[in-house]
């Protein structure tokens, strides 16, 4: 079936561990460890083996991007704790084909051999669903249960930091979170377009195939001295 869920390890060191912490202490995040609890002991795979990878690859301080998606995937082998991400040797979803669509088409930039996005998130994007798990064949069956508490948490928390990060909200479920960045008053940068998904990548009113969202990120960055690069190996 491929790697699945048997733990959540929850040191995920300084910046977002108190976010974590007095979730962890709250309804939400006790509902969630016994849904976790009980769904393992009654047998459930339960996708990715690491909920919290994107805030370990990509600590606060770090932050630069932040690409809000949604479900991990729920086919065996696919999650990886990063949003969009699937593991080197995985077969590309949909939604990244098209995401690598419009790198090379922005930017110029030859599709990677992999979908594998941790190059990434290790250079400050971070690739973050608002539902952390899901259970195997069954999308979006932990949402709504408890996660989007904290995942709108920690995404208030990087737009409350001065530095400059620029947003990239794709599709109506991670538009939603544009008062969280707006609120805080920093001046990042929003960028907004259609989902990257087939169905929606290249209909209105803002088609993700063509957004051109890589190169203005890029841009906007430089203007504030801070490097940014999508390029993957």
């Amino acid at each position: 079936m491929g790697a699945s869920f048997s733990s959540i390890d929850w040191q995920v060191g300084d910046g977002w561990q108190p976010l974590i912490d007095a979730w962890r202490a709250g309804a939400d995040g006790q509902r969630i460890e016994a849904l976790l609890k009980a769904r393992v002991a009654e047998g459930a795979v339960i996708y990715p083996p690491d909920p919290l990878r994107a805030l370990r690859l990509t600590p606060l301080t770090n932050a630069k991007v932040v690409i809000v998606g949604q479900d991990p995937y729920h086919g065996p082998g696919q999650a990886e704790g990063l949003a969009f991400s699937v593991p080197i040797g995985q077969k590309l979803p949909p939604s990244l084909r098209n995401i690598f669509k419009e790198l090379l088409r922005d930017l110029g930039q030859q599709p990677a051999m992999s979908g594998h996005l941790v190059e990434w998130a290790e250079r400050g994007v971070l690739l973050l669903n608002t539902s952390l798990t899901v259970e195997d064949g069954a999308a979006a069956s932990h949402a709504k249960k408890g996660w989007e508490s904290l995942t709108d948490a920690l995404i208030a928390a990087t737009a409350r930091d001065p530095a400059p990060k620029v947003y990239l909200l794709w599709g109506a479920h991670a538009q939603a979170k544009a008062p969280l960045i707006e609120s805080a008053g920093q001046g990042h940068l929003v960028l907004q377009s259609n989902h990257p998904s087939p169905l929606s990548a290249t209909r209105g009113p803002v088609p993700f195939i063509g957004c051109g969202h890589f190169s203005t990120a890029r841009e906007w960055l430089a203007g504030k001295g801070v490097a940014l690069s999508w390029a993957l190996d």
